[in-house]
């Protein structure tokens, strides 16, 4: 099903830019548009993750680099039924994590550094397993690429802007660019939307499932809410696009990028991984507010520890 998604969300985004062609040039400008929308959807489709990836900065790291992470991954990927994803480190204080690739074969999760400071070992692995996820149904692929296409939209409306229209004898073509200028990334994020809200939620789903506890992405979730408020992300404001990848949007709401949310509301996910853990009979509504226990009162975790390891994170 997410395959033909795909299809369709690259149907849809190859008609946008061809009309934003046609907008800014005519029928040459829309012929031109279509091309470049073609070898673009072959492109994404093969290179939409390195891309995503170099956006931000991530740094691959293994079993010598960051040892508890990739083991934590490793088992998490077990449990999963999934391959071994390569894993990433991004060098940005913002507490944050996103998976990319076209098929768990060619998948891909990266951290920042900022979450690994912020969240304790059993709530990290509720976000890598949230990761996974994405990874077992599919929805990296139409993430990633909807999120590559989009950032061409906006740059090709801004780069028709600069060249003041196609049709520069009619005030129209000038003003057809303006309004795509405002309009195509808006359209792209609509596009986003559309893919965004019931993926986040079926991900916390079945990530509380493979990391055993709903409550560890629960108490993630709230952390990396509040390090979103108070922590610009860079990276992430200088490529809007991408903020659908990340567990939570990492827009700061300063720029007209974040005009819409591309996720459903933190207190809302919240609310019902801990309704999940009350159905487990795994705790109570507040349970994910606790501080995290230490020493030999951690639980056992998919990683098999009753004391909680030293991770790259402290």
């Amino acid at each position: 099903m997410n395959y033909f998604k795909t299809g369709l969300l690259l149907a849809a985004l190859t008609a946008l830019f061809g009309v934003v062609g046609f907008l800014i040039g005519g029928t040459g400008g829309m012929l031109v548009a279509l091309g470049l929308a073609a070898a673009m959807n072959i492109f994404s489709y093969w290179n939409s993750d390195r891309l995503a990836l170099a956006a931000h900065g991530a740094q691959e790291v293994d079993e010598r680099t960051a040892p508890e992470l990739v083991r934590m991954v490793r088992e998490l990927s077990q449990r999963a039924g999934l391959p071994m994803p390569r894993v990433y480190l991004i060098d940005n204080p913002q507490p944050n994590a996103f998976a990319t690739g076209r098929n768990p074969e060619n998948a891909a999760v990266a951290a920042t550094t900022g979450i690994l400071r912020t969240l304790s070992y059993e709530e990290l692995a509720g976000v890598m397993a949230h990761e996974l996820a994405h990874i077992k149904n599919h929805d990296t692929l139409t993430m990633t690429i909807t999120a590559t296409i989009a950032g061409a939209i906006s740059t090709i409306a801004q780069f028709g802007l600069f060249f003041g229209g196609g049709n520069r004898n009619n005030g129209g073509g000038i003003i057809g660019t303006i309004l795509l200028v405002v309009l195509a990334p808006i359209a792209a994020m609509i596009i986003q939307m559309a893919i965004s809200r019931s993926r986040e939620y079926e991900a916390d789903r079945i990530g509380a499932e493979i990391c055993g506890n709903p409550l560890w992405l629960a108490g993630a979730l709230g952390k990396i809410a509040r390090g979103v408020e108070h922590i610009p992300n860079e990276s992430a404001e200088s490529h809007p696009a991408t903020a659908p990848l990340f567990i939570v949007n990492p827009l700061s709401g300063r720029n007209m990028d974040n005009l819409f949310s591309t996720h459903p509301a933190t207190e809302n996910r919240i609310a019902a991984l801990t309704d999940l853990a009350r159905r487990m009979g795994l705790g109570s509504a507040g349970g994910f507010s606790r501080p995290a226990p230490t020493g030999g009162d951690v639980p056992r975790g998919p990683w098999g520890g009753g004391q909680r390891p030293r991770g790259p994170w402290g």
